[in-house]
């Protein structure tokens, strides 16, 4: 195993502060999901920073674009209308949590299509654009729920077993730490780095569809509602997605998993796992075999 990347920041570290003194002008991002929440933090830090944001969201508004990542013919034709280089994509938009199985239009289980499917048509639509940067980055935001259980291949769908919630984001967030992997080792002589970001935990409306005794479980509802110490700001949790996305980083640095501006500790995993990063999440075989099932999806 290689020796972690360490950095200068930590947990408590802002997006804006990990960015200070490093001029982004003339460079281009995409960051999914970036008109709110964690995303819109990273985007005002890049822009802030003198990048080229483009905003990339279902209900678009202002300079923002269209781009549903559930529905492939909304991100084929966002890949399309793309022109020129591009120096990085954020893919930080998705859903979590659906508390009943849906479907994208190509049968898919929702959560896996949003959260993985749609960036991997994205991220791979725009492939010459990032190797026409030069040097590029993919960052893809996972989530700590990786850690708890491996991707399954066997029916990934809930075709056959019954819907589980949460078991459908952990694949879908699996999926995009082992999207990552893959593409460090397909596009490195393409000068992409890509790398995958958790952000801990965030209170956004990312948690729409939680039920009301598992908002309260988290702090996150009831009169007297007060958020742990444990939980980050969106400022705080970007800083991770724009340390992967504009900092300086070694070209070895590729493939990876971070979390709090810091290379995740690699863990056996499993349901009690507090932490860190599983090995089903950086492992090189399976990102293979998830890339195959997604261009068959494609």
């Amino acid at each position: 195993m290689t020796e972690p990347f360490v950095t200068p920041f930590d947990g408590q570290t802002t997006a804006g502060e990990v960015l200070k003194g490093i001029d982004l002008t003339g460079r281009r991002y995409i960051v999914t999901g970036g008109a709110s929440g964690i995303g819109l933090a990273t985007s005002r830090a890049l822009i802030k920073a003198g990048a080229e944001v483009t905003v990339a969201t279902r209900r678009p508004s202002g300079d923002d674009r269209a781009l549903d990542l559930s529905d492939l013919d909304s991100v084929r034709a966002f890949t399309e209308a793309w022109d020129g280089p591009l120096h990085g994509i954020v893919a930080n938009g998705g859903v979590m949590a659906l508390p009943t199985r849906e479907t994208a239009s190509n049968g898919w289980e929702l959560q896996l299509a949003t959260n993985f499917l749609g960036h991997f048509a994205l991220v791979t639509g725009l492939h010459a654009n990032l190797r026409a940067a030069g040097e590029s980055r993919v960052v893809v935001v996972s989530s700590g729920i990786q850690v708890k259980g491996a991707f399954d291949f066997e029916d990934p769908q809930f075709q056959r077993q019954p819907y589980d919630p949460w078991k459908a984001y952990r694949n879908s967030k699996v999926a995009g730490s082992l999207f990552s992997v893959a593409l460090a080792r397909r596009w490195a002589a393409d000068g992409v780095l890509a790398n995958t970001a958790d952000p801990g935990y965030v209170a956004t409306n990312l948690q729409r569809h939680l039920d009301e005794d598992t908002l309260r479980a988290f702090g996150m509802a009831g009169e007297n509602a007060v958020l742990p110490d444990y939980f980050s700001t969106p400022e705080q949790a970007a800083a991770t997605n724009v340390l992967l996305a504009a900092y300086p980083l070694p070209k070895e640095v590729t493939g990876r998993y971070f979390i709090y501006c810091q290379e995740a500790e690699h863990v056996p995993g499993g349901p009690d796992a507090p932490g860190g990063v599983a090995p089903w999440s950086l492992d090189p075989a399976a990102a293979d075999r998830l890339w195959e099932l997604a261009e068959k999806a494609l």
